[in-house]
């Protein structure tokens, strides 16, 4: 007898009517109108049976901490940095962990199941990292939580910052982290790259950099990490975060570039939200947008994914762990308005990001994880202008988040026949 049986469910490719049958916390069938006994069935009623949401760049240590110990007034991203330093002196264990599995409970409702959250490590006490350790232990039955090695203040610009990213590496932070841009000079952001890509290969690390998060065209350290993937032979291991320069660089070095990246096998993550409040502080009128050129980079070939990277901390004051929300200001930004392109939203927020987390046992193939999220939504296009319900949240074939349909009832008067009932939602 099956564990769970789901039927007549939408799948994002477009196949409709479909069962997906579960056993020991796996999918072994997904096929239309299976007939198998089951201890649990659920009818879908024709909505969208999605894997989890994924989001591939977060920041965990600082995440609800808005307002501590003041406000970034300027609302730029180097005044963001100037206060989490004047925070950190601040930071207890206790309040790291607290705010960050308030954080992971607002994303298993939300159906965001998979994190990759950098972590500070320029603290020689290694405070945060310790707290996130300990924080993905604790939430291992329920959201798979990558760390980042990343040194805020830069690994060479900050005192002891390279020694500390090994013992992070050591104590067993997942990826390799880096800031190009914030070292002191060009030529010591070439050499962090250069470096950092050379300790990953030595231990056979992932790498996620934050790269170019700036309006400068000149900012061009994106070309330099490829080129150190291909020489160190990291294809496919290596990802590019931000990526905001390049929304102002001239489409003829574009051209070059983007040819560089796909040969490398760089991945991409931007982040609509906190790129777009971020940058074009500087300008006045017209103000750049800020984000990454996401269109060309997937027509490219690249994998693109979309991150919240930040909610009520020292960069932003929103954020609510909703990666619909995400990847609707997306859409918007990178203008991603045909068919084609909305569903490649979605995919930035599903199984993008988890191609470039590597995550074993993602989708929703039989083998996979019965790891999924039933929205109240016919199709991913819906899902995203709607930002839907999340109906049932699934971790390995058992329902750990739930949420009743969102409805309105509107009492319209003067109109004969009115039975005053209206969906919001399909």
């Amino acid at each position: 007898m099956l564990d769970l049986l789901i039927h007549n469910a939408t799948l994002p490719d477009g196949r409709t009517n479909m069962s997906v049958a579960v056993q020991a916390g796996r999918i072994t069938e997904v096929t239309q109108g299976l007939q198998a006994p089951a201890h649990e069935v659920i009818d879908a009623q024709g909505m969208l049976l999605c894997p989890p949401f994924v989001d591939a760049h977060f920041h965990m240590d600082a995440t609800l901490s808005y307002g501590l110990p003041r406000v970034n007034q300027s609302g730029t991203l180097l005044e963001g940095i100037a206060l989490w330093g004047e925070l950190k002196p601040l930071l207890t264990q206790d309040a790291l962990v607290e705010r960050a599995l308030a954080y992971c409970d607002w994303a298993v409702g939300r159906g965001l199941l998979a994190i990759r959250s950098h972590v500070d490590i320029c603290d020689p006490t290694l405070l945060a990292v310790q707290a996130l350790l300990h924080v993905k232990k604790q939430v291992a039955p329920y959201i798979d939580l990558q760390l980042v090695a990343f040194p805020q203040d830069g690994v060479l610009r900050a005192p002891g910052a390279l020694d500390n990213l090994k013992r992070a590496l050591a104590m067993g932070v997942d990826v390799v982290g880096g800031i190009p841009h914030f070292e002191r000079t060009y030529a010591q952001g070439t050499e962090s790259v250069k470096l950092l890509c050379e300790l990953a290969a030595s231990q056979g690390k992932l790498v996620d950099m934050h790269c170019d998060e700036s309006d400068d065209p000149q900012s061009r350290h994106i070309e330099t990490l490829a080129f150190e993937a291909q020489r160190l032979g990291l294809q496919g291991r290596v990802t590019g975060s931000h990526l905001t320069s390049m929304h102002s660089m001239d489409n003829y070095y574009v051209s070059k570039l983007l040819a560089v990246m796909a040969e490398a096998q760089v991945s991409v993550v931007a982040n609509p939200l906190i790129n777009i409040t971020l940058q074009g502080r500087h300008d006045s009128y017209p103000k750049r947008r800020g984000m990454t050129r996401v269109p060309e980079q997937i027509a490219a070939g690249l994998t693109v994914a979309f991150g919240q990277d930040c909610a009520m901390d020292p960069w932003y004051s929103l954020g609510s762990g909703d990666m619909l929300e995400v990847a609707h200001m997306g859409l918007h930004v990178a203008q991603m308005t045909s068919q084609a392109a909305m569903r490649q939203c979605f995919e930035a927020v599903t199984t993008a990001p988890a191609r470039i987390m590597q995550l074993h046992g993602y989708g929703l193939e039989p083998g996979c994880h019965a790891d999924f999220v039933l929205l109240h939504a016919r199709d991913p296009i819906e899902a995203i202008r709607l930002r839907a319900t999340r109906l049932k949240v699934f971790r390995r074939g058992k329902c750990i988040a739930q949420m009743p349909a969102a409805v309105a009832r509107l009492d319209l008067p003067g109109r004969p026949g009115e039975t005053g009932f209206m969906a919001v939602q399909p």
